[in-house]
Formats: C-alpha cells, structure tokens, sequence
C-alpha cells in the first residue's frame, strides 16, 4: 500500500516535467563524462538533449500566481529560456566542429539543470515540500 503524496492531484504538465527533468538529471553527467565522440557518448548526449528539451517544454506549462510572477511566469522560468539558448548553441557548436565550446555550453546548461532543481526543492515549492515534508518529515 502506497503512502505518500498524491500525484494524481498534480497537472499533467507536472508530472511529465518531473520524469524527463529526472532522466536528465541522471543521464547528463554521464553522457559529460563519456569519451568523446564515442558511439556511447553521442546517443546519450541524444537523449539528453531531448530530455531536457521536453523539460524545458513542459516548464511552459506549469506557472505559479501566487509568487512574484509575469502571467504566471516566474524567475525560475529564466532557466527555461537558458535551456533552449544553451541546447541550440550547443548543437550549432558541435556542427561547426568546435568540440571546445561544445563541451563548455553543455556543462553550463548541464549545471543550469542542477540550479533549476536546488531552486524546486525549496520548501515552499511543491517538491521541496514533497521531500523535506511528506519523505523526511522536515519541516
């Protein structure tokens, strides 16, 4: 028996959002530390981008009108706009054949996925509550 959150109260948006941000989350450092060019490393980095593509996607649709916000959109959204920029510059670096700049935009969008996650387990925000509330019993 199941005793938890409900996550069925959750839009859709939510829970999509949460499933590929994890994948994300667990498939970039590995794909970063591959040896480059390698078969492994190009179908993670794959994968990855379309991770976080589908999380930067699904993070349009999960606004917040109780915070400071702009129709609903809030500072955390500026993260999103990063992803896009860094996943596109990326892409375009690897196929001018600048491996160097490469590497460097990935790791900073990479990092910028780890701030985006430091930012939504706040206590406030629902998964920060789900963690420190519901699984530790924190706060």
């Amino acid at each position: 028996m199941y005793i938890g959150p409900d996550l069925s109260s959750q839009p859709p948006a939510v829970i999509v959002h949460l499933a590929v941000a994890t994948g994300a989350l667990v498939v970039g450092p590995v794909a970063l530390w591959m040896r480059k060019g390698s078969r492994g490393h190009r179908a993670l980095g794959y994968g990855w981008v379309t991770l976080m593509a589908a999380a930067a996607l699904s993070s349009l649709f999960i606004r917040d009108f109780r915070l400071p916000n702009l129709a609903g959109y809030t500072p955390i959204h500026l993260l999103t706009i990063t992803t896009f920029l860094g996943l596109g510059f990326g892409i375009w670096q690897v196929a001018r054949g600048n491996v160097a700049r490469h590497r460097r935009v990935m790791q900073f969008t990479y990092a910028s996925v780890v701030i985006a996650g430091a930012f939504a387990l706040l206590p406030h925000r629902y998964l920060g509550g789900l963690l420190w509330h519901h699984t530790l019993g924190w706060i």
